[in-house]
């Protein structure tokens, strides 16, 4: 299983993972890493979804074929990632993303920023780190994070601190098993809705869960909990092969359609008036300063896999939207301005 610690419990309720108590701080001397393609605005107006989602993604594979090993926490986040560093494994954590930014920028023409910043500095900035694990299914189990220090680190690496140049050398990272190769998904139920959400830094946590947790139930109200990945696709001996003889319905296990990072991420296959439901919780709570929002509707949405070598059963699948995604909320989001 895709666990970074072993002795700590994953929660099998997504709903529990908006509860930021359950929550455990990451050590000071451990490091927080964030990737995210430059300017993918651009890229996905000329059609370019599944380059950015293969770079966002690229960092988590070429850092866990680098150690051979899955076990430290990541989130993919569309147009990029954040995950955390054991202090031992800094230098080959520096050199991957290196190499993965070179990647980016000589293979797939796109700017990939990346960069290192502790936790112990995360917390002299009056934000913090802490992780907890979901296990989407019994092979798949992901990290989320809340505190505020994602936010907080990829702010400051996108204005230049903390940040690592991507490596002159030609040295390709180690991007086995990650590919985006599946036909986009279209919606069964209406519209393929990416939606985020981040709470406002002088909102109760517990405000936000119960916030959250009403926009949960009208989106998962109905049939499948509105999952992107139909259960009835057929798929090829190889494919399953490739899936280590694991079938589809792995697949639609496996996914991580939902995630929280600082910010609740879905990706869903909604009805129209399910979207208008939730339109209507958000906007007021936004108005009165305790969130901020941003959402993309569209008609297809894009898978973006992990089938790790040394264990192909813990394969993992990353969810986006087509039409621009979690790229296109995150523009809506940030519209409504910063708490800093």
């Amino acid at each position: 299983m895709l666990k970074f610690d072993t002795q700590r419990a994953a929660y099998h309720d997504f709903a529990d993972m908006l509860d930021t108590d359950i929550y455990e701080q990451l050590p000071d001397d451990w490091l927080v890493g964030i990737t995210d393609v430059i300017d993918s605005t651009s890229a996905i107006a000329s059609g370019r979804y599944k380059d950015v989602n293969y770079a966002g993604a690229s960092a988590i594979a070429a850092l866990g074929n680098a150690w051979s090993s899955f076990d430290f926490p990541f989130v993919f986040r569309g147009d990029g990632a954040a995950f955390a560093v054991h202090p031992d494994r800094l230098t080959s954590a520096t050199n991957v993303l290196q190499q993965t930014a070179a990647y980016a920028r000589d293979t797939l023409q796109l700017g990939l920023r990346t960069g290192l910043v502790s936790a112990k500095e995360i917390r002299a900035s009056g934000s913090d780190v802490k992780t907890a694990q979901f296990a989407a299914s019994g092979a798949a189990i992901y990290a989320m994070f809340a505190g505020g220090g994602l936010n907080w680190a990829d702010r400051q690496i996108k204005e230049g601190k903390f940040g690592i140049l991507p490596s002159p050398a030609r040295t390709p990272p180690d991007l086995t098993g990650l590919t985006c190769e599946w036909a986009p998904i279209p919606s069964q139920r209406g519209e393929i809705l990416s939606l985020l959400i981040e709470s406002s830094d002088h909102t109760k946590s517990q405000r936000f869960a119960i916030l959250a947790r009403r926009v949960l139930a009208i989106l998962e109200a109905g049939e499948r909990g509105s999952h992107p990945v139909p259960d009835d696709i057929a798929i090829t001996a190889d494919v399953a092969d490739y899936l280590g003889g694991r079938g589809w319905s792995d697949v639609v296990s496996n996914s991580d359609y939902r995630r929280y990072d600082d910010v609740l991420r879905l990706t869903l296959d909604c009805t129209v008036e399910q979207i208008g439901k939730v339109e209507a919780i958000l906007a007021p709570a936004r108005d009165r300063g305790e969130i901020r929002f941003g959402l993309h509707r569209q008609s297809h949405a894009l898978m973006t896999c992990l089938v790790p070598s040394g264990n192909r059963n813990a394969h993992l699948h990353f969810l986006d939207g087509m039409g621009g995604g979690y790229t296109k909320a995150a523009a809506m989001l940030e519209a409504q301005g910063s708490d800093g």
